[in-house]
Parts: C-alpha cells; sequence; structure tokens
C-alpha cells in the first residue's frame, strides 16, 4: 500500500525505501534503466505472452532492494499486471499454501470472472455494455424474449470450454470458477451460501466444511502446501483468461531464513528453513507449468553468503539458483540480480552527486537541513565502497540527510 508523501520522507531519512510513487520517481537514479529493461523484455514481451519466471534480488543492507521492488511494482501496475507484494516478515515461506493465500488475497478473483463472463457473452454473439448493471445476461435475456434451452446449452459449453477444458487449470478450481462464472451470468443459479462456500474453499480457508464441496461437484480436497502451486498455476490462468497480463509477486526481506531476532514475529528453526529453502526449489522446478506469472524474492547477502544456514547449505536449491556462467559485466538477463555488483559498475562520482541532489530535494519540499553531498565526499564514498559493510545508496542517503553527523562520525563508519 502507497504511503503519503510526508511518510514518504520520514522513511527516506530513515535509509528506508520511501513507498511513496513521486518520491520513488525523483530520487531515482540508475535503477530506471534496469526496469525499464525488466519491464520491455520480462513484463512486456514474456509474461503477458503467456511466459513465467522467478528472479532474485540481493545485495548489503541498504542497496536499494525493496526500492527496486517497488519500482517494479510501479511498473507491473502500469502495464495493468495483478501486483502482489509482501515481506517474509509477516508470511511463512516454508509452507506455499501461505504464499498461495497471500496472493489470493490481493487478487480479485471475481473481478477476474466478471471478464470472463463479459467474454462468454461476446462469444453468444451479444454487446455485454447493452446489459444493466442491476440484472445477469440471463435475465437480459429473457427481458427481450431471447433466453432458451439453447442458450442455457451454450453457456454451458462456453464455461465447459473455458474453465474445464483448459489444462492450466486444477479440475476443482475449474468447477469452482465454472460455477461463479455461471452465477453472474445467471446460469447455471448458485445460491448466495454456495458461493460464499467456493470463494472460502479457493482461498485456503481452514474452517469449512469439506465434505460441502461434494453437493457442487467438487472432490472433498482442502488446499494444502502439496497442490497450492497448482492453485497458484490456476489462478494466474484465470487471470489470463480475463485478459490481465499476468501477476507480478514480489517478496522482500527473505534474509529472516537465517537471521530473525527474538523481535520478529516469525522465526525459522532448521527444519521450517530448510522447508523453505525446498518450497522455493519446487516453485522453480515448476514454474515452466504456470502461465503469466513473474516472482521476485529479495534478501540481504546474508542469505548467501552464510554457508552453514544460507541458501548454500540448501545444495538442491543453490545448484538451481547460482550463475553458472560469471560475466566481467552486469547481466540484465541473470537471474541473481546482485545491486551491489550493479552500483559498483554504473555509479560513478557524478552518479552520486545526482543521487544526493535528488534526495535533498525530496527532503527538503517538507522540512530542511537535507544538504547535497560535495565532490570530496562522493570520492571518499566511492573509494571505500568495495569494503564498506553499508551499501552506497544508503551511504549516499546518510550523507545527505544528516551531513554534519556524517562528516563528524567520519567514513570509517561505514
Amino acid at each position: 500500500m502507497e504511503v503519503d508523501y510526508k511518510t514518504g520522507v520520514s522513511l527516506l531519512k530513515q535509509g528506508q525505501a520511501p513507498g511513496n510513487r513521486d518520491i520513488l520517481n525523483q530520487i531515482t537514479v540508475e535503477f530506471d534503466s534496469l526496469i525499464e529493461f525488466i519491464k520491455e523484455k520480462y513484463f512486456t514481451e514474456y509474461i503477458s505472452f503467456g511466459g513465467s519466471k522467478i528472479k532474485f534480488v540481493t545485495g548489503k543492507a541498504g542497496s536499494g532492494k525493496t526500492h527496486f521492488l517497488q519500482l517494479l511494482s510501479i511498473a507491473s501496475k502500469e502495464l495493468g499486471f495483478n501486483t502482489v507484494n509482501f515481506s517474509a516478515k509477516q508470511i511463512w515461506l516454508h509452507d506455499f499454501k501461505d504464499i498461495y493465500t497471500e496472493i489470493f488475497k490481493k487478487s480479485d478473483l471475481m473481478l477476474c470472472l466478471t471478464k470472463c463472463a463479459a467474454n462468454i457473452v461476446v462469444e453468444l454473439g451479444y454487446d455485454y455494455s447493452e446489459i444493466p448493471a442491476d440484472i445477469s445476461f440471463v435475465d437480459y435475456l429473457s427481458s427481450i424474449g431471447e433466453f432458451d434451452a439453447l442458450i442455457k446449452k451454450e453457456i454451458r459449453n462456453q464455461l465447459r470450454t473455458m474453465f474445464l477444458k483448459n489444462p492450466f487449470i486444477d479440475n476443482n478450481f475449474a468447477i469452482a470458477c465454472s460455477l461463479l462464472t455461471g452465477s453472474i451470468l445467471g446460469h447455471p443459479v448458485l445460491e448466495s451460501s454456495n458461493r460464499d462456500l467456493l470463494i472460502s474453499w479457493l482461498s485456503g480457508n481452514k474452517d469449512i466444511k469439506i465434505a460441502s464441496l461434494r453437493n457442487l461437484g467438487l472432490s472433498p480436497a482442502k488446499i494444502t502446501k502439496h497442490n497450492a502451486r497448482h492453485m497458484l498455476r490456476s489462478l494466474a490462468e484465470v487471470h489470463r483468461i480475463a485478459c490481465f497480463p499476468g501477476i507480478m509477486v514480489t517478496i522482500d526481506n527473505a534474509e529472516i531464513l537465517v537471521s530473525s531476532t527474538s523481535l520478529d514475529t516469525i522465526r525459522y528453526t532448521r527444519l521450517k528453513r530448510e522447508d523453505a529453502y525446498e518450497s522455493i526449489r519446487e516453485l522453480i522446478d515448476e514454474i515452466d507449468t504456470m502461465r503469466g506469472i513473474m516472482f521476485f524474492y529479495a534478501f540481504d547477502r546474508e542469505l548467501i553468503d552464510n554457508e552453514l544456514s544460507g541458501i548454500k547449505s540448501y545444495q538442491a536449491l543453490w545448484m538451481r539458483i547460482q550463475n553458472e556462467i560469471v560475466s566481467s559485466r552486469f547481466n540484465n538477463f541473470t537471474d541473481i540480480i546482485d545491486l551491489d555488483r550493479f552500483a559498483a559498475e554504473r555509479f560513478t562520482k557524478e552518479t552520486l552527486l545526482a543521487m544526493s541532489e535528488k534526495i535533498a530535494g525530496a527532503v527538503n519540499m517538507l522540512s530542511s537541513g537535507a544538504n547535497n553531498i560535495s565532490d570530496e565526499t562522493a570520492d571518499a564514498i566511492l573509494s571505500k565502497a568495495q569494503y564498506a559493510k553499508t551499501s552506497l545508496p544508503r551511504q549516499i542517503v546518510h550523507a545527505t540527510v544528516n551531513s554534519e553527523h556524517w562528516q563528524e562520525a567520519g567514513y570509517e563508519r561505514f
């Protein structure tokens, strides 16, 4: 959820991503070229044509991972994607059902099915815009004397072709969507209690009576971590049928797998951490069976560098995501987007000065005290960048917003 400008500036002054579209666009330097590349090559030319992909974003603390994900969200929304963003600090990663449930919760399934119903109306030779908003398609046909047994049969055939015969949609998911779409059209009729039951089941609600699904023609099966990926594939396919270009999912703060503290509400044991790695491994292996969906997992370098409990400790996952060919230049197609390496290659003295100027401009619109860094400060930050514990972007924020304190403390603090 986007925050207001004042809150965004407050977050920026703390060295965090602002979460505000205007501020993001105002202070972004260099990242925009990479965002445009992903927007064109992946969102526009690949995902929207039925492709699927998973990428990982890493870097030191403050390297701009959350900022980068927020820019991706803006870009995907502009293209009409259903964009889902959440943090691994709030959602468990070891059980894919939790991830599916979060994506479903942040998707408007009924909007998708309404668009599917509109497509069926068009296929039957009618103009959907002519149907009054307060009546169903069937009621409209009845009002003009054109609802008969042949129309009923055609509606059922269209629903069967759209959902039940689609190999990318789970059978139970297909039956549920067929019934819900039929209720929008007005045939077959679905009672409101059954409608609520289907939506509750699709959302992964544990409290429903599974046996009640039999009466609607569904197999009495719960959504679990074992079938959640199939459910997500089905959800993505329904978005495609509804003419959405796809679903874009960002999962931030995945380093919690190895760095959770007593203050975190989610803490991983070794077994849960390995389950999370296995869940990601399974998603990688099955991503090509999905259409129209893209994942971005973001995490601090520790998740890779920690050989005892990080990704490298789970060989089945590490073998799938490591870059087998390491280029001397940053590769825009890489599956692991290393923002530290990107900064080391693209950030020059002029880049740092421009970034500082933009940050100062954003902060000083509401308050004062932010100052552009000097040439000497930029040189000092660049000279120690390779060995600094803090990333270049965060150093620039600190030096711009807290210039006096930064100079008093000295460059070694970074």
